[in-house]
This record gives structure tokens, sequence and C-alpha cells, in this order.
């Protein structure tokens, strides 16, 4: 029997073909469904640590369950081998990736024999990442942590009121729709707007909505109008 590996992947036709592939190389190969909404993160890793894997092949994105980066440490933990193979190419969240434990992050634009390559590779207790890759990753991910902290201190800056209007711009409002839905005038909507991107040291409220989203602010409940 060959290695046994888990494969935990939303994309039901790329889950296929990586589980015929793997099969035909002679892989134990166990597929898992894809998770939802309810399924906690206890539960997904319990259902993949039930199959023994050495090897764990994990999509970022897996739907309503969300982003699958929470799973990775816990299965690095229990000794299995994590390798992300994902369609997202954002370097800082591969760097995330290895941080948790991660062995490699791949693309899903890579030919499946490069994937089988890596997995090989892990199954004979072969390296796959050298080390300038791996601190290329994580200095990535360290840079983006930074620049998403600074972000989030100038969010602090604001107001209850300004924060009620920075959420209706996130939520698509325009000026008039917040000054309609909050009983004051546009002008004083505008003021508030006006200071918004003053605190947040951006020169739109395209920018500003960017900066809520990356960070992804949530204005506190006790602000909602």
């Amino acid at each position: 029997m060959g290695t046994r590996t888990v494969i935990v992947e939303d994309h039901q036709l790329f889950a296929e073909a990586l589980e015929i592939a793997m099969t035909m190389e002679g892989y134990d190969v166990r597929r898992l469904a894809a998770p939802d909404e309810t399924v906690s993160v206890a539960r997904l890793v319990s259902s993949v640590l039930r199959h023994q894997p050495r090897i764990v092949l994990l999509d970022l994105d897996l739907g309503g369950f969300g982003d699958g980066v929470r799973v990775i440490n816990p299965i690095a933990r229990a000794g299995a081998n994590v390798v992300v193979v994902t369609a997202a190419l954002d370097q800082a969240r591969w760097g995330e990736c290895v941080w948790h434990g991660a062995r490699q992050v791949l693309p899903k634009t890579r030919p499946l024999n490069e994937i089988l390559a890596v997995v090989r590779r892990l199954s004979q207790g072969l390296t796959v990442m050298d080390t300038d890759e791996r601190e290329r990753l994580l200095r990535a991910w360290h840079s983006q942590r930074l620049v998403l902290h600074r972000h989030r201190e100038r969010l602090d800056r604001l107001t209850p009121r300004e924060r009620q209007v920075l959420q209706g711009l996130v939520g698509g409002l325009r000026v008039r729709e917040i000054a309609d839905a909050r009983v004051v005038s546009e002008a004083t909507v505008r003021t508030q707007v006006k200071s918004i991107l003053a605190k947040l040291e951006v020169s739109s409220q395209i920018a500003a909505v960017g900066m809520a989203r990356s960070a992804r602010w949530e204005p506190p409940k006790e602000t909602t109008p």
C-alpha cells in the first residue's frame, strides 16, 4: 500500500484529477467531501486525521468553510505533511501558510506531474522547499502584516460617527444615501468623509474602502446606526 494521502479540495474536477493521478502512482488516496459553513475547524481537522495521512493536499479557498489556512497548523502538529495547492497567487498568503506549517505551496496552474513530484519527495522524506524560498515567502507575509497593522491603527483613529460613515461607504452607499439613513445633511457627511480620508491618509473614498476591506475592518457593534 502506498503513502496515505488526503485531499481537501472543493473544486470537484481538480480533486478528481488529483485523486486519479495519485492513485495511478500507487498512493493510498482519500478525498474528503468539500466542507461547508456548518463544519468547524476542529471537525475538519478530525476528519482529516482520522485517515492517519502522511501527506495532506489542501486548498485554501474552501467555499462556505472559508480559509483553509486555519487547519494547516493543527494538521501539521499532528505529524502530517501539508502541501497547499491553491488558485491564490498572493505571495504573502503563501508565506502565512508556510508560517503555519505547510511544507510547500503550489499554484493550481502547475502541471499535475509537478504536484506529484512534490508528493513523491515528501513520501521519501526529502525536503520540498529550500531555505531561500521559505525566507522569501515569510518576509512577504511579515511585510503584509506590518502594512495591515498600520492600516488598522489608522482605522482606530476614527470617531464612532466616522465609523458609521465608513461602514456605509464599504457597503456601497453614496454620501446622499448615508445622509438620508442618518437623517443628517449631505454637507455633514461630506465633512466626515473628508476627516476619514485625512485620518486614513488616503486621497479618495475608493482608497478608504480598499483599506478597510484589506484590513478586514468591521465597525464595533455599538457604533452601528
